[in-house]
C-alpha cells in the first residue's frame, strides 16, 4: 500500500513527477515569544514537520525585537506586516506549493493574523500551543474567529495558556474548519512529566510523533480539498 499522503498520490498518477514538486507544501514555521527560530524546540519540530509533510521547505525565521537587548515581543499586531512579508517572499521563491503557516505560541497567534490579510493566499494554518489566555486572564478569541482557513491545533493538556474547555468552546464558534490533537499530559510546550509518561507507558518521542501525524493527516485532507 502507497504511504505517501492521498493528495501527492493523485497529482502522482495525474502528470508525473513535475507536478508530485508542485503539490508538495511549503511550510513557513514562527518561533515563540521567548525562543528564536535556532533554538531546540524549534529546530526539532521544523525537522518533523518537513519529513511528515513531504514539504519542499520549512521557513524559520525571527521577529526584529529578537535582535534587540531586551528581546521582550511586542503586541502580536505589531508582528503581523513583517510575518506577511516573509510569506510573500516563500509564495514568490516557491510558485505553485501550498503555503501552510505554522507557529509556535505567539508565533501562531500572529501567523493566523497573517492567514486572515486580504493580499495572502495560504493553504492551512497549524497552531502549537495556542495562547488562547492573555496576561490578564481574558480569552483571546477574536483572531480564530476571523479565520477562513482550515486550522489545526495542537495542544497540552496541562497548557495554563489555553484551557481545553475554553478552546473548545472557540472552536464551535470559528468559521474555519479546524480539528484539535491533545498531547495528555502535555505542557505549553508539549513536555510531559516523567511519571504521567510512566503511568502511560509511553514516551515523549512518541506523543510527539502522534502529534506531527495528526498534523500530517489534515494537511493531507486539506490539500485535496
Amino acid at each position: 500500500m502507497d504511504s505517501s499522503p492521498p493528495a501527492k498520490r493523485r497529482r502522482e498518477s495525474k502528470d508525473g513527477e513535475s507536478e508530485e514538486s508542485t503539490l508538495s507544501p511549503v511550510v513557513i514555521f514562527a518561533h515563540g515569544a521567548g525562543a528564536p527560530s535556532s533554538s531546540d524546540w524549534m529546530q526539532r519540530w521544523k525537522n518533523m514537520l518537513k519529513e511528515a509533510l513531504h514539504a519542499v521547505d520549512v521557513v524559520t525565521f525571527d521577529y526584529p525585537y529578537m535582535s534587540g537587548k531586551k528581546r521582550a515581543p511586542p503586541k502580536a499586531e505589531k508582528l503581523v506586516e513583517f510575518h506577511s512579508n516573509i510569506v510573500k517572499e516563500t509564495a514568490t521563491k516557491y510558485p505553485g506549493h501550498p503555503v501552510i503557516l505554522a507557529g509556535k505560541s505567539m508565533g501562531s497567534r500572529v501567523g493566523c493574523m497573517v492567514a486572515s490579510e486580504k493580499d495572502i493566499n495560504v493553504s492551512a494554518v497549524v497552531c502549537l500551543g495556542y495562547p488562547l489566555k492573555g496576561i490578564n486572564g481574558a480569552i483571546r478569541d477574536e483572531t480564530l474567529l476571523q479565520l477562513t482557513v482550515p486550522t489545526m491545533f495542537v495542544q497540552g493538556s496541562k497548557d495554563g495558556l489555553c484551557p481545553l474547555e475554553k478552546l473548545e468552546a472557540t472552536r464551535k464558534k470559528m468559521k474555519a474548519p479546524n480539528e484539535l490533537h491533545i498531547i495528555n499530559g502535555g505542557d505549553h510546550s508539549f513536555k510531559i512529566g516523567k511519571k504521567h509518561l510512566q503511568a502511560n507507558n509511553s514516551t515523549q518521542d512518541e506523543a510527539e510523533d502522534a502529534a506531527v501525524q495528526a498534523i500530517s493527516a489534515f494537511i493531507s485532507r486539506s490539500l485535496e480539498g
